[in-house]
């Protein structure tokens, strides 16, 4: 059981926290389908980060002398990383949906199509090979918290808590836990939230009250950039062992799925992201998943076919959206290019 906690956290962050970053461009009215590509180039980014910082003298040492609290710096100095850059890659689709009033969807699905081809250009003339790593040791060794840390022993039971949500967890997963649960409230509770959300209902009245609809539209998919290049960051540090490969694996677009299943509410999207995030660990863990502590791996033993268990996720997404798209309730104005001279 506390594999199968683990494993569907490892999936599910970086989709709760990708789905908040399409929340936030939609609710101010972009549609923010790059999202894949940014996390593809916030996760190069955080690998490189990651890879030119640990050769420092400073973390050689933190990490031979088991510097527990350097090293968890060094992970959330490449989340800020990914974060920025993101943040950066964003404002060419806030550019040409703003500025230039383009088609968002066309432009979204440049980026996505931009980001892979750049990241493996980059990567083949830092490394010459087609994926980016960390340049000595494992995420594993460098960043999960260990039960030492708190004074136990390796072979110390911490109890089912304590072995579940501490021991061999990323802090990582807890950054984002905490940023979901404050940008949430900034969006539905805070003045600026209801005037960004009001930039996607109805631009023409937020324009009437003194609201720069243009202005708070950057700052929304500024602010989902972020949040997206941290979420493939966060996706590279934990499912692929701080690799950067130019690919994240279709999470993107199955935190655009969440977030259109949770018809773009954070409570609705962290349950959706944990929906999926479990049968993602089902189709890439269902060798090893011992569900009742037996010793038996009943997933294994049923005989389907491995292909069926990789579709799983994607089986699933299909099936939801089937369900509930025509009861999603999309921001009014997303998608619409906002011309101050029109009412």
């Amino acid at each position: 059981m506390t594999f199968l906690i683990q494993q569907t956290l490892i999936y599910a962050i970086p989709l709760m926290i990708v789905a908040l970053a399409g929340v936030f461009a939609e609710r101010s009215g972009i549609i923010n389908l790059a999202l894949e590509g940014i996390m593809i180039f916030g996760a190069f980014i955080g690998v490189l980060f990651v890879n030119i910082v640990q050769q420092t003298d400073f973390f050689v040492n933190a990490y031979a002398n088991d510097n527990y609290l350097a090293l968890q710096g060094l992970e959330l100095l490449a989340m800020l990383a990914a974060a920025v850059m993101g943040a950066v890659f964003s404002l060419l689709l806030s550019f040409a949906s703003v500025n230039l009033r383009a088609d968002q969807t066309i432009g979204g699905t440049a980026l996505n199509l931009l980001a892979p081809a750049l990241v493996l250009f980059f990567i083949r003339i830092i490394a010459n090979q087609n994926s980016l790593s960390m340049s000595s040791g494992d995420a594993a060794s460098w960043f999960m918290i260990r039960k030492t840390m708190f004074g136990y022993g390796r072979t110390d039971d911490m109890g089912f808590l304590g072995e579940t949500f501490v021991h061999r967890v990323y802090l990582a997963t807890y950054i984002c836990i905490l940023l979901f649960v404050i940008l949430s409230i900034i969006l539905y509770k805070t003045r600026f939230g209801l005037r960004l959300r009001s930039c996607g209902e109805n631009p023409q009245a937020a324009d009437s009250l003194g609201i720069n609809v243009y202005k708070m539209r950057y700052i929304g998919t500024t602010i989902s950039g972020a949040l997206a290049g941290m979420g493939g960051f966060v996706y590279a540090l934990t499912t692929s062992n701080c690799m950067a490969t130019g690919d994240v694996a279709g999470f993107g677009f199955l935190a655009l799925a969440v977030m259109i299943f949770g018809n773009w509410k954070p409570l609705n999207i962290a349950g959706a992201a944990l929906l999926f995030g479990l049968f993602k660990c089902i189709s890439a863990s269902y060798t090893s998943l011992d569900i009742n502590g037996d010793g038996v791996y009943l997933l294994a033993n049923l005989g389907i076919s491995v292909h069926l268990y990789r579709m799983l996720p994607y089986l699933i997404t299909l099936i939801v959206l089937a369900f509930t798209s025509k009861s999603s309730r999309a921001p009014k104005a997303e998608g619409i290019p906002y011309d101050k001279g029109q009412r």
